[in-house]
């Protein structure tokens, strides 16, 4: 009896581990299916919004400088004047420059009376035909000499070539400065026409055609949009920046004052539309500006890590352009438990 009652205690205890192990071998496998929220994948035709910032100018900027070199004898005006159109605004020390218009001056008078001389002698068949056609061309040679230095003594003074202020002094008075050197700047700022200069991607640069709408803000005017529109393209990278520019061009005159140089941020509407996902921040996975990865799912059982390329991070969601095309659905709750072939039970 004892030893029949070792033999079922031994079974016993063999059965009950027999049944221990098989709970948890079902516990572990019900443990490895993660459950998960998914969505269908569908693509759309969407309207992308692209955003970057810059700064404000005009389209008639101009650096002004003088012809000639010289010693600046006077400047007029300080950075921020408002200016008239012809306003006298710079000149130079004009001793060298007058010396050379009344050297020029005489050489053409010398000219003028070789050349009468000459026509008269050649009249009274004395001088040769020759000798008339030297003196000739001594006097248009002179002539012309008489008209640089008169245009050199004009350029010697800078006007202002339109109403609108001045943004930049460059020099000083008794300064020394070369032809063609920048000495001020100004703008046309009186007529409104303010324009800003957005840097942008290759590609988000194709996808903006000109006349495409933007609104823009401007931190030193709050809570205020302004309306504008796409009013040239860059045709070549920026050297130092490495994109292209854009400039925005506002629609209407602005009501508040506005200054070169301002800081704003631009949203720009392209009128063309992008086949494209649009997905929600649960679903990325380790996302910067330009690509992510997403898990998706074909048989609602195992799922997939797939590297996604953004065109575009948008307050609510996310806009793929591709990466998705042979998948069904997307995870987009439970993903941070899955790797690559995990199991999953799709819940509600």
């Amino acid at each position: 009896m004892k030893k029949l009652f070792l033999i079922i205690s031994f079974f016993g205890i063999m059965v009950s581990f027999s049944l221990t192990g098989c709970k948890k071998e079902e516990t572990a496998a019900t443990e490895d299916i993660i459950p998960v929220k998914v969505v269908e994948l569908k693509k759309e035709n969407v309207r992308r919004v692209i955003t970057s910032s810059g700064q404000f100018s005009t389209d008639d900027e101009t650096f002004l400088s003088f012809k000639t070199g010289g010693i600046i004898k006077t400047i007029f005006v300080k950075e921020g004047d408002a200016v008239k159109r012809g306003q006298l605004l710079a000149a130079l020390e004009l001793t060298e420059i007058s010396a050379g218009v009344s050297q020029a001056n005489a050489g053409y008078e010398k000219a003028l009376r070789d050349y009468k001389r000459v026509n008269n002698l050649y009249k009274d068949s004395v001088a040769t035909l020759v000798q008339l056609q030297d003196a000739k061309t001594g006097l248009e040679i002179s002539t012309h000499q008489l008209e640089i230095a008169n245009y050199n003594l004009r350029h010697s003074e800078i006007k202002a070539i339109t109403d609108g202020f001045i943004l930049k002094k460059y020099v000083t008075v008794g300064t020394f400065v070369s032809p063609g050197m920048p000495i001020l700047q100004t703008n046309g700022a009186s007529k409104g026409n303010w324009i800003l200069k957005v840097g942008v991607s290759d590609n988000e640069w194709s996808s903006i055609k000109i006349n495409d709408t933007a609104t823009i803000e401007i931190d030193a005017v709050p809570d205020k949009k302004f309306e504008a529109k796409v009013f040239r393209k860059s045709e070549g990278v920026d050297l130092y920046t490495g994109t292209f520019t854009i400039e925005l061009k506002l629609t209407t005159k602005p009501t508040v004052q506005l200054a070169s140089g301002l800081f704003g941020r631009a949203a720009i509407t392209p009128a063309q539309t992008i086949s494209s996902w649009l997905v929600s921040y649960d679903a990325i996975l380790d996302g910067d500006r330009n690509s992510a990865f997403v898990f998706t799912t074909d048989d609602y059982k195992t799922v997939r890590k797939m590297k996604v390329n953004i065109v575009e991070v948008r307050e609510d969601n996310v806009l793929i352009s591709d990466g998705l095309e042979n998948s069904k659905a997307l995870i987009t709750s439970g993903n941070a438990y899955l790797s690559h072939g995990s199991s999953i039970r799709v819940v509600r």
